[in-house]
Order: structure tokens, then sequence, then C-alpha cells
């Protein structure tokens, strides 16, 4: 029984993708048109410097990062698509007429030629593996630009409990990060080292029960 060229397992069918990633290939296939249209999203110019706590406004960032710009690119999601529509046009012996249009167009149509072509790909492509396996890695990359992995901020402590000029007390979420031994406010600036980790707590604990009795 031969193994499916992209999971590994063994597929009781003979062909070159199991019934599960052949259909997940398509699944992303069909998904990928919408992804690099989510991508034109992010290249719009944000308005400007954020007006946080120390914020003085100024001119706009950089408005999108180079990853985005290769990919939305005419040789870039669009390129590779096209690459292996080449490819499967070559080994079934069908036209090779070149690729025109805008980058958004290609991916399209590109994307629904790759579609059309799965039943054989699945069955009879010896190459069948290492395209699912990079139309897999594009859409997870992409997927990862538009929505990016939310950061680790460690261990959550409670809320800063730091006092300025008016008696105020900060109130921001504390968060330890891994392998730190020191508390750190984002916003205030005040530090915790742990010799004071038992005072915070208890400070900690007497604001909440004044909230709880409120």
């Amino acid at each position: 029984m031969p193994d499916c060229l992209l999971c590994e397992r063994p597929d009781e069918t003979g062909s070159y993708l199991c019934p599960g990633c052949s259909k997940a290939t398509r699944v992303r296939l069909e998904g990928l048109p919408v992804l690099y249209r989510g991508l034109g999203a992010l290249l719009a110019p944000a308005g400007g410097v954020g007006q946080g706590r120390r914020g003085k406004g100024g001119p706009a960032p950089i408005p999108v990062s180079l990853d985005i710009l290769d990919v939305r690119g005419p040789g870039g999601m669009a390129g590779l698509l096209e690459s292996w529509v080449d490819a499967v046009r070559h080994d079934r012996g069908r036209p090779e007429p070149a690729h025109a249009g805008s980058p958004e167009g290609r991916v399209d149509r590109a994307c629904g030629e790759l579609l059309s072509h799965m039943p054989w790909i699945a069955v009879s492509w010896p190459e069948a593996g290492e395209f699912a396996g990079e139309i897999r890695d594009l859409a997870r990359s992409v997927a990862s630009m538009i929505r990016p992995p939310a950061p680790d901020r460690g261990t959550r402590v409670g809320n800063c409990q730091s006092v300025d000029v008016s008696g105020a007390i900060c109130g921001a979420v504390l968060w330890l990060p891994q392998g730190e031994r020191v508390v750190h406010c984002d916003w205030c600036g005040m530090s915790w080292p742990p010799a004071t980790w038992a005072q915070l707590k208890a400070w900690i604990d007497e604001g909440a029960k004044a909230r709880n009795a409120a």
C-alpha cells in the first residue's frame, strides 16, 4: 500500500495524494484568492502614529512589510501558482499560453485551473506531494500575515499598584515574561522585583476585596 506523498500515511486508494490531503489542497486553492485580496487591505497607509500616553503625532509609518509586497507582486503568489500551472500543462501535454493580466486576476485564473486539474494531480502526478506541500505552505504563510499569532506575554500577575503624585493607582495589567525575574509595568515604568511580590499581591488582593464590597 503506497503512502500519501503529503502526509506520508498509507493510502488504500493507491493515489499520490490521499483523499484527506486532496480535499485539503482543494480547499487551500479555493481560499488563496481570498487571502490574496485580504493582503490588499494591509497595503493602505496608516493614518499616523498612535496618540498614547507619550504620543506626539507625526508622519505616517512605513505602510506595509516587504513580505506583503513580495506576495502581492507579479512574481509572488501569482508567479508561484503559475509555475505549477505550467508544470501541469507540460506533463499533460496541454497548450502553454503566456500568463497575462493583473496579479489578482492571474491568481484567480491559476487557482481555477489548478482546481480543474486536481483529480489528475491526486491520482496520476508524481509531483503531487511537492505541489500540495507548497500550496499548504503558501496558504499558511499568507494567513499568518493577515492574522499574526498573538505574542506570548507570559504570566498575568495582576494590576500595577504604583501610585503617582496625585495619589492615583496605576492599575495597568502586569505580565511576567517567561524566563524573567522582575515584573515591569509598560505603562508607568515601575519595576517589581521578587522581594516586592508578597506586598504587591497583598495590595492586589486588598483592591479586589474593596471592589467586591462596593
